[in-house]
This record gives structure tokens, sequence and C-alpha cells, in this order.
């Protein structure tokens, strides 16, 4: 069963992301069509938490998160009951929401 399956709701995301996911697929009508069916959806506006972004680039800076990294961390202590979907399970066992608090996966498996 693939990840989207396991999930009932719409996946969070922030456009960052979905710019990483389009290089990554080597498509941007991919990610349209996922916006479209309403797989995933934006819930996240960089200009309201630059300050919240830029004190965990801080933090987590000797890990040298990329910019979605960090919004994906700040997603989740907004969105505490959405677990983080990643193939960066490395960085995201050691990030942490809150300062403190581990953040919920989802990887695929290794």
């Amino acid at each position: 069963m693939g990840i989207a399956q396991q999930w009932s709701e719409a996946f969070l995301t922030c456009e960052s992301v979905l710019s990483e996911t389009a290089f990554n697929l080597r498509s941007s009508s991919a990610v349209f069509e996922m916006l479209n069916q309403g797989l995933v959806t934006l819930a996240f506006d960089c200009n309201d938490h630059l300050h919240q972004l830029e004190s965990l680039c801080k933090q987590f800076g000797d890990r040298k998160p990329d910019f979605a990294d960090l919004c994906l961390i700040r997603m989740s202590e907004l969105f505490p009951h959405h677990p983080v979907v990643t193939i960066d399970r490395a960085d995201f066992c050691i990030y942490r929401r809150n300062k403190r608090e581990v953040i919920p996966l989802i990887c695929p498996p290794k």
C-alpha cells in the first residue's frame, strides 16, 4: 500500500516542498495534478513565519537544513496531528518541533 492510501486527509504542504517535488519528479505537471486532485493542499505562508524559520535555521545550523525542511518543521509545529512525509529520514530523526518534541514521520521503507 502506498503512502497516499495510508492517509485519508489531504497532505499539507508549502511552495518550497512543491518546488523540490517538481524537481525530483522532473515534472511540474505532476505537482499540478496532485494539487488539482486534492492530494496535497497549500497550507503555509512563509511570510507569516519568517522569524520562526530563521530561529529553526540557527537551531539546526549544524545540519545545514534546506528551506523546505525548515518549512516542514514549522508546519509540524502548527499542525501537530499531521506527520511529516519525507525521504530524508536521517535529518528528520534529528530535527525537533517546539525545541524538544520528536516529529512524527512517514518514510518509505529503507
